[in-house]
């Protein structure tokens, strides 16, 4: 997602942000209203909105906070066609609640993953907000490698190829992929421990190369109907390399990318972030 797309969207989101003072009128408390919030983040439908509003719902319990605190129905009057008028229902959200609604909405769209970012961060600065989507895509990526690597095991596990072989595979496409560097090389050269996942060090795009390398060499090895670790690892190999020259062919070469920050601190930055959501988000006033 580009700064100009951030711009667009910080300003919708913003254009939609109300408060109201709490009940000593000392301090105000930002709302949103969930039938602006709907569109905004590509709900259609009321119907499957309020599905979304539910499941955040019932996540707060789980969290072990009340939903009346951040979640309060209410009605409004929408203008008819005719020009009459009727009650429909509504929702006054506190930033958490948005910020859940968002968690329980789909990622791979542009208005869901820049909301868990924006309610996740008491800020309208483009930069930091570009910043952390930069972070969850990393993390997100990271998963899906963790994913297809797994996938990966299992198949070839059930093709001859046992835990050590599928490392020496991993290993061999790492090297085809990082142009004659072994894993451990990279490791050095990333000031990796060696007990770490390389790939906890990569930045987002190394960390796709591999995951495309892998899901090629998942698909692969079931349609060619591939068994014993040489066949095997020689595709690992091939796809690996197919992927490197794509990257070379844009200027490219992985083994040339700087490390990136520790997936795991990034990890433990987003759970401490998240706890701190609810407990930063002012309560709605009492009825």
């Amino acid at each position: 997602m580009d700064k100009v797309r951030i711009q667009q969207l910080l300003t919708s989101f913003n254009n939609i942000t109300h408060s109201v003072n709490n009940e000593s009128d000392s301090e105000s408390i930002e709302i949103w209203f969930a039938r602006e919030l709907q569109f905004i983040l590509g709900y259609a439908r009321w119907e499957n909105f309020i599905v979304a509003i539910n499941r955040a719902v019932d996540s707060c319990k789980t969290q072990g906070s009340n939903p009346e605190d951040h979640f309060r129905e209410v009605t409004k009057m929408v203008g008819l066609g005719s020009g009459a008028k009727r009650e429909v229902q509504d929702f006054i959200l506190t930033r958490y609640a948005c910020y859940l609604i968002a968690q329980n909405g789909d990622p791979k769209k542009e208005e869901i993953a820049f909301a868990q970012s924006y309610f996740a961060m008491q800020t309208r600065k483009v930069e930091l907000i570009e910043e952390r989507l930069d972070l969850l895509s990393r993390l997100e990526t990271r998963d899906k490698l963790r994913v297809a690597e797994k996938q990966l095991s299992q198949n070839i596990y059930e093709r001859g190829v046992d835990d050590k072989g599928f490392a020496r595979i991993r290993s061999k496409g790492d090297t085809a992929l990082f142009g004659g560097f072994t894993t451990e090389d990279m490791k050095v050269k990333l000031g990796v421990k060696a007990s770490r996942p390389l790939a906890d060090f990569l930045p987002t795009l190394t960390i796709a190369a591999k995951n495309l390398a892998t899901e090629m060499t998942n698909y692969n090895v079931a349609s060619k109907d591939l068994y014993g670790e040489p066949p095997i690892t020689q595709e690992h190999i091939q796809n690996n390399l197919s992927v490197r020259e794509m990257l070379e062919a844009r200027g490219i070469k992985p083994e040339e990318l700087p490390a990136a920050e520790d997936i795991k601190k990034l990890e433990r930055k987003v759970a401490k972030d998240e706890k701190l959501i609810e407990k930063n988000t002012l309560k709605l006033p009492k009825k």
